[in-house]
C-alpha cells in the first residue's frame, strides 16, 4: 500500500489473547459421557447451536459442548451478539487460532467433565468446515465428524480424516450455498483420499433438516 508521497505500509501480523466461549450440557446422573462437540454457522451463537444439538435423536445421553467463534458481533437487525470463525483476512493466523482454541475447550472438557473416548465433531455452514479442521488436525481420538451445508476444506490431510471416518454429508435440495456441484467436489475429494461417506440429501434450503437430523442420530448411536 502506497500514498501519494511514495511512502509503502507493510503488513504485519501479531499474537493476540481473546476470551472465547462454549456451552457445556451433561446429562443427568454419573457418567462417562460421548462427547459432542458443535460448531455454529456464520452469525449464529453458541445457544443456537446447542438448541440444534439438542434436537439431534439420542442426544440427551451426551455431554453436548456448543463453541462460539472468536469474532463477535451484532446483528444489525436483532441486535443480538452473534459470530463467525473467520474471514478472507488473516485466513491461515485465523485457522491456528481456532484450532488451538478448539483444542483447549475439548481439553477442558475432557479434564473437568466424565468424557468416554474421543469426541464427535459436527458443524453446520460454516462452522462444518471447522469441524473437518478439528477432526483433522488436532490429533486426538476423534470417533466421528458430521457436516451439514459445508464444504470440507481442501488442505486437510486425509489420514487426519479418516481417523474420523465415515464422515456424514448432509445438504438440502435447495440449498443456494452448498450447491450440488460443491457437494460432488467435496464427495469426489473425500474418495480420492479414502475417506468413506454417508449421505443425508432432503428436501430443503441451507438449514438444519429433519432428515438430517434422523440420520446424525442414527449416526451417534452408533458410537456410544
Amino acid at each position: 500500500m502506497s500514498t501519494d508521497a511514495g511512502s509503502v505500509a507493510t503488513e504485519h501480523w501479531l499474537p493476540a489473547t481473546v476470551h472465547g466461549r462454549y456451552l457445556l450440557e451433561v446429562p443427568e446422573g454419573d457418567g462417562p459421557w460421548p462427547l459432542l462437540v458443535g460448531f455454529h454457522g456464520y452469525g449464529e451463537s453458541a445457544e443456537t447451536h446447542l438448541e440444534e444439538l439438542r434436537r439431534l435423536p439420542g442426544a440427551t445421553s451426551w455431554a453436548l459442548c456448543a463453541i462460539e467463534g472468536l469474532h463477535r458481533f451484532y446483528n444489525r437487525r436483532t441486535g443480538d451478539v452473534v459470530a463467525s470463525w473467520m474471514t478472507k483476512s488473516g485466513r491461515e493466523q485465523s485457522v491456528r487460532d481456532n484450532l488451538a482454541y478448539i483444542g483447549a475447550v475439548v481439553a477442558r472438557v475432557r479434564e473437568s467433565t466424565a468424557i468416554a473416548g474421543g469426541p464427535v465433531y459436527a458443524g453446520f455452514s460454516q462452522g462444518g468446515a471447522m469441524a473437518c479442521r478439528a477432526a483433522a488436525l488436532l490429533g486426538c481420538a476423534c470417533r466421528g465428524l458430521m457436516i451439514l451445508g459445508s464444504d470440507v476444506p481442501k488442505e486437510l490431510p486425509g489420514d487426519g480424516l479418516r481417523r474420523a471416518a465415515p464422515v456424514l454429508v448432509g445438504r438440502g435440495l435447495d440449498d443456494p450455498w452448498y450447491t450440488e456441484e460443491k457437494m460432488r467436489g467435496d464427495l469426489a475429494l473425500l474418495d480420492s483420499l479414502d475417506v468413506p461417506v454417508e449421505l443425508s440429501v432432503s428436501e430443503g434450503g441451507h438449514e438444519w433438516l429433519d432428515p438430517f437430523r434422523a440420520a446424525a442420530g442414527c449416526y451417534l448411536a452408533a458410537r456410544r
